[in-house]
C-alpha cells in the first residue's frame, strides 16, 4: 500500500541527519551561469531574457541578493545575480532602496523585472527560505535547490511555498532547479510551484519537485481563473500527493514528464481549465489526470503517453478522473514550437537532466541528453579563467587601426569615488575608471551600429594586474563575445553593435581601467 510522503521521508532523513552529525560535506559538480534560453509559454508574450545585457553580481547570502537588486538605477535595470552556498534566515535581511521592495523572511522579487537568479560553483541552496515573486515580470531563476520551506511550525517563510509567484506576474522561467519538501500540510508544508491572481507566461523545465504533499496550483480558488499560459516539460515530479499541478481556468501544457509516485492524485484540471498532456510518462501513481474533488470540471487533451502500474478510482459527484482508458474531450492550440521526446525515454532523459547541479544538459527530442551549446555564456565561476583561449589578451599584439572609443560615450555599473565612465576613452593614461568594489563593468557606446572586433584594456599605472577574470558582452544581446583573465588585447569575431562592455568579474584588488580601445579590426 503507498505510504504518505511524510511517512516515506522518513528513513531518508534519517540518513542526513546522521550525515550532518558527522560533518560530512557532500559535494556537488561545478555549475553554470546563466545558459540556454527561454522555452515554452515564457517564450510568448515579448519573451523571457531575465538579466540578459545587465551587470552581473556574486551572492553569498539572502542580504546580497536584496542589497543587488536594491544597488541597480530602477526597479527595470536588468541584472544577474550569481548565487552559491546556503541562503538561510540567518543571512537575509531587508534591504532599502528606490529599485526594489524586500522582506526578511523570503528572498522578495515585488515590482521588479529584468532579473536572473542563477546558481553557480558549488550550487545555490534555499533552505527554508522560500522565493516570492509578486507583480513582477521577465524573471528567470535556474539551478538553484529550495527545500523545506513552511507555513507553519518554524521558521516560516513565503506562505510554505518553494517558488510562489501572485499579483500580475508576466514571464517567468524557471530552469533545472530542485524544489523539496520532506513532508504535506500536516508537517507545515504548502506548494512547491503556485502561480495565482492573475500570472501568466510561464515555464517550468527540467526541474524536480519531489517530498511534498502538493506540487503546485494555477489559481487559489474556482473564482481565480485569470492564471494560465503555463509550460510543464521534462520535470521529475516524486512522492507527491497531489496538484502536479491543480489547474483553475486558464490552459497549461505538461510534455515529457515523469510522474512517480502521485500518491493521490495529479494533474488536475478544473473550473473550465484546459490542460494539454502530451508523451509523459506516469509511473506507479493513482488518478494522474482528471478533475478532483470538485464540481467544476476541467477538460484536457491527451497524446503519447505512457500509464506504467497506475490505478484509477471510480467516478463520483466531486471525482472524474480521465482514465483507466484515457480520451481528449477539449482541443488546445499551443502557439510555440516544441520537439517531442518518446514517452518511452522520459525517465531516463528526466533522470540525466532534471534538477539543480547537473551541467544544465537539455533534450532535442532525439531520447539523448545534450550539453548546453558552448556559445552560451556557460563560465562555471567567474573567479576561475579557466583554460587558456586564442582570444585572451596579448600586450604583445598591439591593435592597429583608428581606437573607435575617442569618439564614442561610456557608462558602467558603478563607478568608485573620485573616478569617471569617460576617463577610458579619452586619450589619456593618467586618468582611470574603478568600479565601487572590486568588480563591475564598463561599457564604451555610440549612437549607432559599429563594427568591432578587437578592444584593449589598458591598466591605470600601480594597479597592473589587478583585473582576474572578465567578459566581453554585446550589451543590447548579453551576448559573451570572450572571456578570459587580465587586461590586454581581446579579440573576437566581428560584430556590428552599439554598445560594448568589459565586465570584471574577478579581481585581486581594485581595478582602474585608464583606457578601454576599441577596435575594427
Amino acid at each position: 500500500m503507498r505510504r504518505p510522503v511524510a511517512l516515506r521521508l522518513q528513513a531518508a532523513l534519517g540518513t542526513l541527519a546522521l550525515a550532518a552529525a558527522a560533518g560530512v560535506v557532500l559535494t556537488m559538480p561545478e555549475a553554470a551561469a546563466a545558459a540556454g534560453g527561454a522555452t515554452g509559454y515564457a517564450t510568448q508574450n515579448g519573451g523571457t531574457t531575465g538579466g540578459a545585457g545587465g551587470q552581473t553580481v556574486r551572492a553569498t547570502t539572502g542580504t546580497a541578493i536584496h542589497q543587488a537588486l536594491c544597488g541597480r538605477a530602477s526597479s527595470s535595470t536588468p541584472i544577474t545575480i550569481e548565487v552559491e552556498g546556503t541562503i538561510n534566515h540567518g543571512n537575509t535581511s531587508q534591504a532599502s532602496g528606490d529599485s526594489c521592495s524586500t522582506a526578511a523572511d523570503k528572498i522578495e522579487l515585488k515590482q521588479v523585472s529584468n532579473i536572473t537568479i542563477v546558481g553557480v560553483g558549488g550550487g545555490a541552496v534555499f533552505d527554508q527560505l522560500g522565493i516570492h515573486i509578486r507583480d513582477s515580470s521577465n524573471i528567470v531563476i535556474q539551478n538553484v535547490t529550495v527545500r523545506n520551506v513552511k507555513k507553519s511550525g518554524s521558521p516560516t517563510s513565503n506562505g510554505g511555498d518553494a517558488i510562489g509567484m501572485e499579483s500580475d506576474v508576466r514571464n517567468v522561467w524557471v530552469d533545472h532547479s530542485t524544489l523539496e519538501a520532506s513532508g504535506g500540510e500536516s508537517e507545515g508544508y504548502d506548494g512547491l510551484f503556485d502561480m495565482k491572481d492573475n500570472t501568466q507566461y510561464v515555464t517550468l523545465s527540467y526541474s524536480v519537485l519531489r517530498n511534498s504533499g502538493r506540487g503546485g496550483l494555477i489559481g487559489s480558488s474556482e473564482s481565480d481563473r485569470s492564471n494560465g499560459y503555463i509550460t510543464f516539460h521534462h520535470n521529475l515530479y516524486e512522492n507527491i500527493d497531489s496538484r502536479t499541478p491543480l489547474l483553475r481556468g486558464g490552459i497549461a501544457h505538461m510534455y515529457n514528464n515523469h510522474y512517480k509516485s502521485l500518491n493521490e492524485s495529479g494533474i488536475n484540471s478544473r473550473a473550465g481549465a484546459k490542460a494539454k498532456v502530451d508523451n509523459n510518462y506516469f509511473e506507479d501513481s493513482k488518478d494522474v489526470l482528471g478533475t478532483f474533488y470538485t464540481d467544476q470540471a476541467g477538460t484536457w487533451q491527451v497524446s503519447g503517453n505512457i500509464y506504467d502500474n497506475v490505478t484509477w478510482s471510480e467516478p463520483g459527484e466531486d471525482n472524474n478522473p480521465a482514465g483507466p482508458d484515457p480520451k481528449s474531450n477539449t482541443t488546445v492550440s499551443i502557439p510555440y514550437s516544441f520537439t517531442l521526446d518518446a514517452a518511452s525515454c522520459v525517465p531516463s532523459v528526466v533522470s540525466a537532466t532534471a534538477g539543480a547541479n547537473k551541467g544544465l544538459k537539455v533534450s532535442d527530442g532525439s531520447c539523448t541528453p545534450q550539453s548546453p551549446d558552448p556559445t552560451d555564456p556557460t563560465d562555471p565561476d567567474p573567479t576561475d579563467p579557466g583554460p587558456t583561449d586564442p582570444t585572451d589578451p596579448d600586450p604583445t599584439d598591439p591593435p592597429s587601426g583608428t581606437n573607435l572609443s575617442l569618439t564614442a560615450g561610456a557608462d558602467g555599473s558603478s563607478k568608485a569615488s573620485g573616478t569617471s565612465y569617460g576617463n577610458v576613452r579619452d586619450g589619456d593614461l593618467a586618468t582611470y575608471w574603478s568600479p565601487a568594489g572590486t568588480t563591475g563593468s564598463i561599457s564604451v557606446k555610440w549612437s549607432s551600429a559599429t563594427t568591432v572586433s578587437k578592444i584593449n584594456i589598458r591598466e591605470a599605472a600601480g594597479s597592473q594586474g589587478a583585473i582576474g577574470s572578465y567578459r566581453v558582452l554585446n550589451h543590447a544581446t548579453g551576448a559573451v563575445l570572450a572571456s578570459g583573465s587580465g587586461a590586454g588585447v581581446i579579440g573576437f569575431s566581428p560584430v556590428s553593435l552599439e554598445k560594448i562592455t568589459f565586465q570584471i568579474t574577478g579581481a585581486s584588488g581594485t581595478p582602474r581601467i585608464a583606457e578601454f580601445e576599441t577596435y575594427a579590426g
